[in-house]
């Protein structure tokens, strides 16, 4: 079997020991998905729930599961840390292989201790490769065939976005723009600086996603928080937990959206044109909270992070309490389930998969930590009508943790190629898997 990561033995055994405390969900399967998600009482303790799924990778033979009239195949194999993923018009398929940037804080704590042993034992400790990679299906077969060096040299890219001939990375402190002529493979012009994007030496959610509007004028950047719960002091949440616009023949920018605890993917809702995106909720609360979710986004809400979720439930860990704000909040559109950690986001408008798929999300999830038992390792699909949700989600890809708990693959970005394929990026299983009809 192939394996990718491997702790040393004694955090393995502080992991299986710290694995039995923390709570259990109560909960039935799916009831913290949905429009109108059961949410109960949270649950604290002195040691939060930790339940890790260890990075194991794929072996040779073993692939993911796929739905019914689905099948899947390796797109491209053999990459580092691939994060999210982008098809430039002409069908070339960019992927940004990155992971978060060396820490600059020196503070050392019990929780940033956990938190380290967490991330390298789910395979999220890896160096960043500060790369982004173009892979190229020469003859249409969904494999690709060729592969070439994009950009190099960046500081943990994340979103990218191609408006005419200006191709825009986000870094984890700022946005670049580039020079880009169809076909190119590689990319050797210096970066232009766009604006800065809140970093810093804490930068706890480093990822950030960016989408242009519909004329190109704008770009919407996801910033997440900087902190659980703002335990680091709110002064340190300036600009994040939030929606960023961006004027790109000024760099200005505003907050479009706020209170959203880790926003990642962003995209335009076929039938409304309305903006759409996915939100990390917070832990440390119990198995059964918070649920992620995905929402519309409106121009100046407010959606309760740090101090309520899902809505006005306050969380009475955040000092001092803001009831004003609180009153502010609003409910997201849906629940995507408690500590699934959903980051891809795609609509569907192709014609290649069943008609079922049509106008619907489909949704990376990259998996829990904090809940017992495991959520997320999955892609779902959530079906819409009318530009709203419409039902609770549909399996589309499973079989990333193994029979022993192991994950093998972790999925994170999800695209649509030029096809009709869904492309989903695999950090764990360094994979970018394509889903196609059987």
């Amino acid at each position: 079997m192939q394996h990718l990561y491997k702790n040393s033995a004694a955090i393995s055994i502080i992991a299986l020991s710290l694995s039995g405390c923390g709570d259990t969900s109560k909960i039935a399967s799916q009831a913290d998905f949905g429009p109108d998600p059961v949410l109960v009482a949270p649950e604290t303790s002195l040691i939060p729930t930790l339940n890790i799924a260890p990075a194991e990778g794929w072996p040779i033979d073993a692939k993911p599961t796929a739905a019914e009239g689905l099948m899947v195949n390796r797109f491209a194999v053999d990459l580092d840390h691939p994060r999210w993923l982008y098809v430039l018009p002409n069908g070339d398929v960019l992927v940004a292989e990155s992971n978060a940037p060396k820490s600059e804080s020196t503070d050392w704590s019990i929780r940033s201790w956990i938190t380290g042993m967490v991330l390298e034992d789910a395979g999220a400790a890896v160096p960043s490769a500060d790369r982004i990679t173009l892979l190229r299906d020469n003859d249409n077969d969904g494999v690709a065939e060729t592969r070439h060096v994009f950009l190099d040299n960046l500081h943990s890219p994340f979103g990218m976005e191609l408006i005419g001939n200006d191709f825009y990375v986000a870094n984890a402190d700022e946005i670049v723009r580039f020079p880009y002529k169809e076909g190119q493979t590689q990319i050797t012009a210096k970066p232009e600086h766009v604006t800065d994007l809140p970093g810093g030496p804490i930068n706890h959610h480093w990822t950030k996603n960016i989408i242009a509007n519909k004329d190109g004028t704008k770009l919407y950047a996801t910033v997440g928080s900087n902190s659980n719960v703002g335990e680091n002091g709110i002064e340190a949440e300036e600009n994040r937990a939030a929606i960023l616009e961006v004027n790109l023949q000024t760099g200005e920018k505003r907050i479009f959206a706020s209170g959203l605890r880790n926003p990642n993917g962003l995209a335009w809702q076929p039938q409304t044109g309305e903006l759409w995106t996915t939100v990390n909720e917070r832990d440390e609360i119990g198995s059964d909270l918070v649920p992620d979710y995905m929402t519309s986004v409106k121009d100046g809400a407010f959606y309760g992070w740090p101090y309520s979720y899902y809505g006005q439930h306050v969380d009475t860990r955040v000092q001092p309490q803001r009831p004003e704000l609180v009153k502010k909040a609003i409910k997201p559109d849906y629940a995507l389930g408690a500590h699934t950690a959903s980051l891809g986001l795609t609509f569907y408008e192709a014609d290649l998969l069943a008609e079922k798929y049509h106008h619907g999300a489909f949704i990376g999830q990259h998996g829990s930590w904090n809940r017992k038992p495991l959520s997320g390792y999955k892609v779902i699909f959530v079906p819409f009508k009318n530009g709203k949700p419409d039902g609770l989600p549909q399996e589309v890809l499973t079989g990333f943790v193994n029979e022993d708990g192991d994950a093998r693959g972790r999925p994170v970005g999800v695209v649509v190629d030029k096809m009709g394929g869904l492309l989903v990026a695999d950090d764990v299983g360094n994979t970018i898997w394509r889903v196609s009809p059987e």
